[in-house]
């Protein structure tokens, strides 16, 4: 989804789940929608994944898109190191939320 996209989705949505994806020892984040309907999209620039640098970069960007709450997600790899199923599509048991 692009910034303009997110931006029309966010005036005519109300319920949908901003999640700011991070994984573990990575300065870099992304930011990813989910909708009612279950379907997550990811925020792009140009058909491609924007990585932000902080966390300041991403709630300017929520912000002009009138976002004010989101979900940080953290990845870690510890699952798949110690040979248990890694649950990546259901991060939720691992987030924390953001206001803004």
């Amino acid at each position: 989804m692009e910034l303009k996209a997110l931006k029309q989705f966010v005036d005519s949505h109300d319920n949908f789940e901003i999640r700011v994806i991070t994984h573990s020892g990575s300065g870099f984040y992304q930011l990813e929608l989910e909708d009612v309907e279950g379907k997550r999209h990811m925020l792009t620039q140009r058909s491609k994944p924007i990585m932000f640098r902080s966390l300041d970069d991403i709630y300017l960007e929520l912000k002009r898109a009138g976002i004010h709450r989101a979900y940080l997600v953290q990845h870690v790899p510890h699952d798949e190191m110690v040979g248990r199923d890694a649950h990546y599509s259901e991060p939720l048991t691992s987030r924390m939320p953001l206001v803004f």
